[in-house]
């Protein structure tokens, strides 16, 4: 949650000195304003365990839903639905404490039972969500009391807690969450639709401090000049993550503001790793090594945006830069195809969201890649289809997309992820991470283990986004980090 920076006696303070010396003071927050978001990410369901995709996180997540913790705007976990934790001598078993007098929208009393249903629906075998494998240690779960949740892992977890800030706690009698909501936030659903806008109203039932909006507005666009167009002609008062760069000139003026925060999300040229020619490592070397993602990262965010060379962010306690590892070089991507058996290059069909910046990605990339004699075949796909055939159907060679979750190097463990990367060792040092006994032993296991997805060119990780919040000067309070795309609305005012 984004808090003032001063505080509210600073806050008091400087209007008092207003006052006195006759400075004007600005009109005050207004607690029944609409606030208007623009952005390009519309869910494509509200459930976050049935493929509701980064725009279901970004409305929803904290706004509609919680957790028994919260992952806040600066990366910490705190309390939130569970008041305490106790941890087990031997760290395998957790035993949470609710917090009380805590009401799901609909006007159930949240219990244990929900807690449980919550996290089983993300572990459960139908579950989509990306955070399922993180969840591998959990062993039994069970409700001593309304008010008590016990967890007992099979080994030890060292990010449990902290990927429980990811389980949404939903009304285990809820039904069919794809259209509609049950949660336990500051505000409810009002309306979604489809194509068009997603609207949350304040939640008056809400066990915390209240929004201080009366009603927030999801705008989707699925282009970026359309969604800067809104945002001069006020349509919208913020945009959750610029994504044409080329037009941040036009808000430098008293009417905006430009914030530049921390990114988590990642732009990546995944190959399937199971499928010829990508199951072979030399091949995914030449072509990480073919391409310029210094020239792609400027042709499409100027000076923004960082090159990491891994799927590693510097957020992340165990960064570092491996940009050199598989360097920029045509001559090497050339010898390396010839040492790979493919001296001619080949062909493959690179699959392509429809939405910015992946089709101007794309076709850099094919234009770096016909200088090794590689041809591809650009397929151009909306976001249901790359779900539908890519992500759940692995029906691709290659595809583009981008990953906005922190952390999330620990998937290349797993070899039933969508990019089917398989390498026992690399499984073998995220498990021991996973079990480490202290936070500088698991930095070091996953850096050794990020060395080798690197060292094997698993993806090639195009560039980490900048996170460019742009938003009417007259707002405030709104998140400008954005991690893992989560969006917090409750904080924002409107003058």
């Amino acid at each position: 949650m984004k808090k003032g920076k001063f505080g509210k006696y600073a806050i008091a303070g400087a209007l008092a000195f207003a006052l006195v010396a006759g400075i004007p003071v600005a009109s005050a927050a207004n607690p029944s304003a609409t606030i208007n978001i623009g952005s390009l990410y519309e869910p494509q369901n509200l459930d976050n365990t049935a493929g509701g995709g980064q725009g279901v996180t970004e409305a929803l997540n904290g706004n509609v839903y919680e957790g028994l913790f919260r992952l806040s705007d600066s990366g910490k976990v705190e309390n939130l639905l569970a008041t305490s934790t106790k941890t087990s001598a031997n760290g395998l078993t957790y035993t949470f404490t609710l917090r009380p007098n805590v009401h799901f929208h609909s006007g159930k009393t949240l219990t244990s039972a929900d807690v449980k249903y919550s996290i089983e629906k993300v572990i459960g075998s139908n579950s989509q969500s990306a955070r399922k494998s993180s969840f591998g240690a959990i062993k039994l779960i069970s409700t001593p009391d309304a008010k008590s949740v016990v967890v007992t892992l099979a080994n030890k977890s060292i990010s449990f807690v902290y990927n429980l800030s990811y389980v949404w706690i939903v009304n285990s009698s809820a039904k069919d969450l794809t259209s509609t909501e049950d949660g336990t936030g500051p505000y409810r659903l009002d309306s979604w639709k489809r194509g068009s806008t997603l609207s949350l109203t304040r939640f008056d039932g809400y066990w915390g401090h209240a929004a201080k909006n009366q009603t927030v507005v999801f705008h989707y666009f699925t282009d970026a000049t359309a969604l800067n167009n809104a945002l001069l002609t006020h349509a919208v008062d913020v945009i959750t993550s610029e994504q044409s760069p080329d037009a941040l000139a036009q808000f430098k003026t008293s009417a905006f503001k430009i914030n530049n925060g921390a990114s988590t999300t990642k732009l990546l040229l995944v190959f399937n790793d199971r499928v010829a020619p990508f199951n072979k490592p030399l091949v995914r070397k030449a072509i990480t090594s073919a391409i310029d993602n210094k020239k792609l990262l400027e042709s499409i965010w100027g000076s923004y945006g960082t090159l990491t060379g891994s799927m590693v962010p510097p957020t992340d306690p165990w960064y570092e830069d491996l940009t050199k590892v598989n360097p920029y070089d045509v001559s090497l991507a050339k010898k390396e195809l010839a040492r790979a058996g493919y001296p001619n290059g080949f062909t493959f069909r690179l699959d392509t969201p429809n939405y910015d910046p992946h089709p101007a990605a794309a076709v850099f990339i094919k234009s770096e890649l016909a200088k090794v004699g590689v041809t591809v075949n650009i397929n151009i796909i909306t976001a249901d289809q790359w779900y539908n055939n890519v992500y759940k159907k692995l029906d691709f060679v290659a595809t583009m997309q981008e990953h906005v979750n922190d952390r999330d190097v620990v998937w290349y463990g797993n070899p039933n992820f969508y990019w089917g990367y398989n390498n026992p060792p690399v499984t073998k040092l995220i498990t021991q991470a996973e079990e480490a006994n202290s936070a500088s032993a698991q930095a070091a296991l996953l850096k050794r283990a990020n060395r080798i997805i690197v060292g094997d060119a698993a993806s090639d990780w195009i560039y980490l986004y900048p996170q460019i919040v742009v938003a009417s000067s007259g707002l405030s309070g709104y998140p400008i980090n954005g991690l893992n795309s989560q969006f917090f609305a409750y904080e924002i005012t409107k003058n």
